[in-house]
């Protein structure tokens, strides 16, 4: 028994054009060659969803599946023979209709297979008045582009390399890797082609168009080409100094707090920057931001008073307006 192309695509008989198209591309996406390339399973269902939706997707063709059914699979098979004892009947069938007005002499000579060509938009054409007719397959169309929105965490916007995602089961799930350049910004678009939706008329693959979107970071902050961090520290490494680390776009680095350094003092790491490949690239500016306990015993704060009084410091005296 042939298989019902309604449910070749996975649509029932009540499906608009909308979703017989929905469905193909989605079908044709998993099961594309290039996807499939040695599965002989896969391309030989890629072949047949390609059948059903040149049937479904055009009114005149899928008018005539829908009245004759298996029948219709015969003819396009080439399985029916006038005068057999067995095969469709064309009675009511509405040839000037179906030929756009070419129906009256649309049997001579060629039979079925002049018929069947010219209601599958093939290229054999009916023998009519003076001469034969042809039709032109129609010219290859791209498939559709598919856009889609793509987060990257900051430290991989900022220093680039491979990156790895899958789409959405909406537009076939595929996994894609893709390059990403160092310094991309948001709003940034990139462009991997063939990685788009199957073409129905055996075109090229549409592309894959890629907004970038980056994320933040709590503690780091992007500025031009420069990357602002802040830094932590105890009030023993700000009062003492100490050599802390500090992550970096490059990899983890050792930075010197001097000692005596007060909350919001800017240390610069030249060079450790975004390095995009335009120029030089930029530095790192580190902040650094005191941080104390929660709570601090009786005998800390006995001390912290008796080191107010030994070092006086007035940190409010240029503050005016």
């Amino acid at each position: 028994m042939a298989e019902d192309l309604y449910q070749t695509l996975g649509v029932t008989r009540q499906a608009d054009k909308d979703e017989i198209q929905k469905a193909y591309r989605k079908l044709a996406r998993k099961y594309h060659p290039d996807m499939n390339p040695n599965d002989d399973k896969a391309q030989e269902k890629f072949k047949r969803i390609q059948e059903a939706y040149d049937v479904l997707s055009d009114p005149e063709k899928r008018e005539a599946y829908n009245r004759y059914g298996a029948d219709f699979e015969k003819i396009r098979g080439g399985g029916f023979r006038p005068g057999a004892t067995e095969g469709p009947s064309f009675e009511g069938l509405d040839l000037e209709q179906v030929f756009g007005g070419r129906g009256g002499g649309g049997f001579q000579g060629g039979g079925f297979n002049d018929f069947f060509e010219q209601l599958m938009g093939g290229r054999g054409g009916a023998k009519s008045g003076g001469g034969a007719r042809r039709t032109r397959a129609p010219e290859p169309v791209p498939g559709e582009n598919i856009r889609y929105e793509l987060r990257l965490p900051l430290r991989k916007a900022l220093a680039g390399g491979t990156h790895e995602f899958r789409l959405p089961h909406s537009t076939g799930g595929d996994k894609v890797s893709i390059k990403i350049p160092p310094g991309i910004e948001s709003g940034a678009k990139m462009r991997v082609r063939g990685r788009g939706y199957a073409s129905s008329t055996g075109g090229p693959d549409g592309d894959l168009i890629l907004v970038i979107q980056v994320d933040e970071h709590p503690s780091i902050k992007r500025r031009g080409k420069s990357v602002e961090l802040l830094l932590p520290v105890t009030l023993r490494e700000a009062t003492l100094g100490a050599t802390v680390d500090v992550p970096t776009i490059k990899g983890t680095l050792s930075l010197t707090v001097p000692p005596g350094s007060s909350g919001g003092r800017r240390l610069r790491l030249k060079g450790m920057g975004v390095d995009d490949g335009n120029g030089p690239p930029g530095d790192m500016i580190v902040e650094l931001r005191i941080c104390l306990p929660d709570k601090i015993s009786e005998a800390a704060k006995v001390w912290i008073e008796q080191f107010d009084q030994e070092h006086p410091l007035d940190p409010r005296a240029s503050l005016q307006w």
